[in-house]
């Protein structure tokens, strides 16, 4: 740490109590006050170095009988401010460091001693140091934390500002470009806790831990200070992500944060200081895509909820999250339903904006725009295969999404159906997962009209379905019965164009006259072979095909039969009642 000696006098002060009292052996003439302590001294050392002194000293009536009172409440810094002040007009001995120069410098200024009242006075001699001290890491921010006490006063002369530049610069600059060795505290104050090491073992995150302790409001100037600095967008979310964790508890409930070991206790804020926090947080965070994990994102929004944040903070972080639901989990995407009036076990709703936000972006950029004439053709399909590519990962996302929440009683039909059906059928290269998810719900829901069943079916494609999932639905009970001939009417359809494509490769192998332009085009050297595994697997297909047609034939006569015995039975009802 850096300190600065000023004086040669040995101690001159004792202090009784509440009372400082010069052991000059001179009687006193003139007592400060300050708050609840008082200091009997002399009149002549004062105003010889401070322009205020002299002038309220000057105005104070003249008597010989008793010291004149002179009240000082309103000086920065205090009492304990003004007793360094009070030796340094003694000369006697004292020390400037990071931790009271701010206090004594403003102190200082306020008194008005400048070089007007001697040479080397205090102002001068605490500003020198003052800029001693911006040239180290360490002292700078210990510095600045010691502006909370005298802050009008301090932001006034402008050393808030300074140190803030300061951090700024040192935390923008990068070490590899130095030659400094490193250890200790050598380079720009830096300590590094592990003896010798180069600028090159520091890594982008140095600085978070140490500008950590700053109250809220210097940390934002910091923050803003080092953007405008031109850090990188990633590592000033690094140091958001650190602040939060450190002073939001409620961040840290889901996961355990082993590198947060500050050294030091921290008090716990409240919840609405908590929810504050949060909202300064979000409004910091930059707003590029990706800097920051989704996960994370996911996490502020489910503590804004915990906290009752502020309505516009809800919706900044869910449109964040909206922006980079591709790189979204499932896990994080089942935030809990935290309203009052709770229906469903998860918060739908939430994840319907979120989904919309994404959709609307999505769409926005697929778009083109009338003023960019001068886009390659290949630029654009790169940009169209990027937003497809993007689509369908979060249509994966929404199907699997639907699937766990589907069991949920209370889940609405229009809910889900306004869910699934924010998803375009081209998203989706195979309708299974949307069929399972809609499978879960039918079952968990068996009490659906035959007109929602419909509804609700019409959400999949069933040219879309692979195979397995084709047979699974062929035999779905709960499925309406025009979904299930669709369902076979595809496959039957697939199973034609199949046994067509075999026949055609077999057709043209047959007109083939030359076996050695077989060979040269398709490298078939055993073709008699090949020609009747052709025919087996055409076999196999009709095979399969009959097999289906049998199937569908039992499940309609059941069905019929089925329906049948409802109608005899409720007639016979009918006769009875005659009866």
């Amino acid at each position: 740490m850096a300190f600065l000696r000023l004086g040669s006098k040995s101690e001159a002060f004792h202090r009784e109590g509440q009372t400082w009292q010069c052991t000059s052996g001179l009687q006193s003439d003139i007592t400060i006050e300050i708050g609840e302590m008082s200091f009997h001294l002399h009149k002549f050392p004062l105003l010889s170095r401070s322009g205020l002194l002299e002038k309220l000293i000057g105005e104070l009536p003249g008597s010989d009988l008793s010291p004149c009172v002179l009240p000082l409440n309103q000086l920065p810094g205090g009492a304990k401010a003004f007793e360094l002040v009070a030796k340094f007009c003694y000369g006697v001995k004292i020390e400037l460091t990071s931790m009271n120069v701010v206090s004594i410098r403003c102190a200082s200024e306020y008194l008005q001693m400048t070089e007007e009242y001697g040479e080397g006075n205090l102002i001068a001699q605490t500003e020198g140091f003052l800029n001693e001290i911006f040239s180290n890491w360490t002292d700078t921010i210990k510095a600045l934390e010691t502006c909370e006490e005298v802050m009008p006063d301090a932001e006034e002369l402008h050393i808030i500002s300074r140190c803030i530049h300061s951090l700024a610069a040192k935390a923008c600059a990068d070490p590899n470009l130095f030659s400094w060795p490193v250890s200790g505290c050598t380079w720009n104050g830096i300590c590094t806790r592990s003896g010798l090491k180069t600028q090159s073992s520091l890594s982008d995150d140095w600085w978070y831990e140490d500008v950590s302790f700053l109250s809220l409001p210097l940390y934002k100037r910091l923050i803003q200070a080092v953007e405008a600095a031109g850090m990188r967008a990633e590592n000033v979310a690094g140091a958001l992500v650190f602040y939060a964790k450190k002073y939001i508890p409620q961040m840290n409930r889901q996961s355990s944060f082993k590198n947060l070991n500050t050294g030091a206790t921290i008090s716990i804020p409240t919840e609405s200081d908590q929810g504050s926090l949060l909202e300064e947080i979000v409004e910091l965070l930059p707003v590029q895509k990706g800097v920051i994990h989704t996960r994370f994102l996911l996490r502020l929004l489910r503590t804004a909820m915990i906290l009752h944040a502020s309505q516009a903070c809800r919706e900044n972080l869910e449109r964040r999250v909206g922006l980079q639901l591709d790189q979204s989990s499932l896990e994080d995407l089942l935030v809990p339903n935290l309203g009052y009036s709770v229906e469903t076990l998860y918060d739908i709703d939430c994840f319907q904006r979120i989904l919309d936000h994404f959709i609307s972006i999505d769409q926005a950029a697929a778009s083109p725009s009338p003023c960019i004439v001068e886009e390659s053709h290949d630029q654009l399909m790169e940009g169209s295969r990027h937003c497809l590519s993007s689509l369908t990962m979060v249509a994966n996302l929404v199907d699997s999404y639907l699937a766990e929440v589907a069991p949920d009683a209370n889940l609405k039909f229009p809910k889900f159906q306004s869910l699934a059906a924010t998803i375009p059928d081209y998203a989706r290269p195979l309708s299974d997962g949307i069929y399972r998810a809609i499978d879960i719900y039918l079952k968990a829901h068996p009490w659906l009209t035959d007109v929602e069943r419909e509804q609700i079916c019409r959400l999949m494609n069933c040219q879309k379905l692979s195979l397995e999932a084709s047979t699974h639905a062929a035999q779905n009970e709960r499925l309406p019965l025009r979904v299930i001939v669709q369902v076979l009417f595809f496959e039957q359809l697939r199973l034609r164009t199949s046994v067509s494509g075999w026949f055609f490769v077999s057709d043209n192998l047959d007109s083939c006259q030359d076996p050695n332009a077989v060979l040269k085009n398709g490298g078939y050297r055993q073709r008699g072979g090949n020609m009747d595994d052709m025919r087996e697997r055409v076999f196999e297909l009709e095979k399969e095909c009959q097999n289906m047609r049998e199937e569908f034939q039992k499940l309609r006569n059941k069905r019929s039969w089925n329906i049948f015995c409802r109608r005899k039975s409720h007639h016979s009802h009918v006769k009875d009642c005659k009866w």
